[in-house]
C-alpha cells in the first residue's frame, strides 16, 4: 500500500493474512476494472475508486439491490484517516480494505459505526423501523446469496416454505433484542417509533450477535472475498445444518430463516447436520408411525402445524424412550416459527422436559414436553390428530406461552428431524459379515484351509440417509 496508508488503516492492516490481504487485492481490482497501476494527467499514480455503478455490476444478481447500496454506503462512510473529511462520492481501496477489516474481524464499537449508516445517512440517531426494515434486508439477502451461490448445503427454497415470512419474522426476532439509551427493552408496537442512538445501536450489534455474522457471509458470499479464510465455512457451517432425507416434492413446514434460527438455538455438537425422520405426509398420519420413527434416533426437532396455520415445537436433547417417566435435560426447549419466531428454554422449575408413553392404562398416552399430565406446553395424543398446548399464564418447564392458536388444537402436519450424527447403533447396521458375529465359524473355516470369499469384497458404509 505504500507510503500512503493512513494509522487507522495501518491499526486494521495485520488482521489479514498475505493470502488474504492478495484476494482483497484481487476483489478490488475487479472492482475498480484495473489489473495496473492507473495514471492521472500528471503522470503520477492515481488512486482506483469504484463507484456504485461499478459495485453493481460486479456483484450482478447475487444480492437485492437494497442491500448492495447499504454496503456502499457503509464502505463510503469509513473513514481512512482521523483527519478525513465526510464520505467521497466513490470508494477507494482504504475505504475498501477497512471496511472489509470491520465488518468480518473488527469489534462491535467499530461494526455499530457502519451499521448505523448502512441503516440511514443520519448521524446521530435512527428509528426502530430502519432498523427493522435493515434487518429484513440483511436476512432476505442471507436466504438471497446463499441460494444464488448454491450454498444451501441440501436445502432448496423449492422444498422449504416461502421465505418471505420467515424472513420478517426472524428479523423481528433480531430487533426484539434492541434497547433505548435508558436500557428499556423496545417491544411490539414500540419498535417501529423508537429512536435509537449510537450506543443503543452498538449494544443491539451486542446482543444479536447473528446481526454479525450474518453481515459477514453476505459479504464474502456476494463479493466472492475473503474465500480462503480458515473459518469461513464455519460461519455457514454454524448458520444452516446439511440436510438429508428429503425426497422430491416434499415441502417441509420450516423456511431457511426459521432453520437458521433454530439450528443457532441447538446445542453447538448437532448443528452441523440435520435429517428428516419422520413427516406425516410422507409416512401417514399414524401415532406409531411417528413413535417407529422417533425412537432412539437421537437428538430431534420436532415441528407441528395445527389447523389454524400456526407452526411450533420442541427440542429433545436426548434420545426418545417409552417410559411412564418424564426423560430429557436442560438443554431440551420449545419455540415457535409462525406467527411469530421465539425458543423458549427451561426455567429450572422442574425436570418435566421430555414424555413418551404408549398403551398404557393409568398414564397419558402420547407426546409431551413442558408443563405436567394433562396440562403439558406441548402435546401429542396418541389418538393422532389431537394435542393441545396449555399455558395459563406460562408453561412452567420453559416459560413458554400458549404456542397454537387454540388451547387444544387439530394437528394438520407433523415432522420430526434429526440433529447432530446417528447414533452408533444406526451406523453400525449392515455393516457386519455373518462370519463377524460367528467367530467359531470363522476359525472353523481357517483350519481347513478355506479363505473368506467374501473378504474385501464388502460394499463401502454409506450415510445412513442416502441409502
Amino acid at each position: 500500500m505504500g507510503s500512503a496508508e493512513s494509522s487507522l488503516y495501518q491499526q486494521r492492516f495485520p488482521r489479514f493474512l498475505p493470502e488474504e490481504l492478495a484476494e482483497i487485492d484481487r476483489v478490488f481490482n475487479t472492482l475498480s476494472g484495473s489489473d495496473g497501476p492507473v495514471k492521472g494527467k500528471d503522470g503520477k499514480a492515481a488512486k482506483r475508486t469504484v463507484s456504485l455503478a461499478m459495485f453493481k455490476a460486479y456483484l450482478k444478481e447475487a444480492l437485492p439491490e437494497s442491500m448492495i447500496l447499504r454496503l456502499y454506503n457503509g464502505m463510503k462512510s469509513v473513514k481512512v484517516s482521523e483527519k478525513s473529511s465526510g464520505p467521497n462520492d466513490q470508494v477507494g481501496k482504504e475505504q475498501f480494505v477497512m471496511f472489509l477489516a470491520v465488518l468480518t474481524k473488527g469489534y462491535v464499537e467499530d461494526k455499530s459505526d457502519i451499521v448505523m449508516k448502512m441503516i440511514s445517512k443520519a448521524d446521530e440517531t435512527v428509528k426502530g423501523s430502519q432498523i427493522l426494515e435493515f434487518a429484513e434486508d440483511l436476512v432476505g439477502s442471507l436466504v438471497h446469496v446463499l441460494d444464488y451461490r448454491n450454498e444451501l448445503k441440501g436445502w432448496s427454497l423449492q422444498n422449504t416454505r416461502d421465505p418471505i415470512a420467515g424472513t420478517r419474522a426472524l428479523a423481528s426476532q433480531l430487533v426484539s433484542e434492541l434497547k433505548l439509551a435508558d436500557g428499556k427493552k423496545v417491544e411490539g408496537a414500540q419498535i417501529p417509533d423508537a429512536v435509537c442512538d449510537k450506543s443503543s445501536l452498538e449494544e443491539w450489534v451486542c446482543r444479536a450477535p447473528q446481526v454479525s455474522a450474518f453481515l459477514s457471509v453476505v459479504i464474502r458470499q456476494g463479493l466472492l472475498v475473503l474465500q480462503s479464510l480458515p473459518d469461513r465455512a464455519e460461519d455457514t457451517l454454524r448458520l444452516l445444518p446439511r440436510c438429508k432425507g428429503i425426497r422430491s416434492g416434499f415441502v417441509s413446514l420450516l423456511d431457511v430463516p426459521s432453520i437458521v434460527y433454530l439450528n443457532s438455538c441447538l446445542p453447538t455438537e448437532v448443528q452441523h447436520r440435520w435429517r428428516l425422520l419422520f413427516a406425516s405426509r410422507l409416512h401417514g398420519e399414524s401415532f406409531m408411525q411417528l413413535f417407529d420413527h422417533i425412537v432412539k434416533k437421537g437428538p430431534c426437532l420436532l415441528v407441528v402445524k395445527d389447523s389454524d396455520g400456526y407452526v411450533f415445537g420442541g427440542f429433545a436433547s436426548c434420545p426418545w424412550e417409552a417410559k411412564p417417566q418424564f426423560q430429557g435435560d436442560s438443554r431440551c426447549f420449545l419455540f415457535s416459527v409462525s406467527p411469530s419466531l421465539a425458543a423458549f428454554t427451561c426455567t429450572g422449575y422442574n425436570d418435566h422436559f421430555m414424555y413418551l408413553n404408549l398403551r398404557q392404562q393409568t398414564m397419558p398416552n402420547g407426546l409431551g414436553m413442558g408443563g405436567q399430565h394433562d396440562y403439558f406446553g406441548l402435546w401429542i395424543d396418541s389418538n393422532y390428530g389431537k394435542g393441545h398446548s396449555k399455558a395459563k399464564p406460562r408453561c412452567t418447564t420453559y416459560n413458554s406461552p400458549q404456542l397454537s392458536a387454540q388451547e387444544d388444537f387439530t394437528l394438520d402436519a407433523l415432522e420430526v428431524w434429526a440433529v447432530g450424527d446417528p447414533p452408533e447403533s444406526d451406523t453400525a447396521k449392515g455393516k457386519k459379515s455373518i462370519l463377524d458375529s460367528d467367530p467359531e465359524a470363522q476359525a472353523l473355516l481357517e483350519m481347513i484351509g478355506r479363505n473368506r470369499q467374501s473378504e474385501g469384497l464388502r460394499q463401502p458404509v454409506e450415510d445412513d440417509e442416502d441409502n
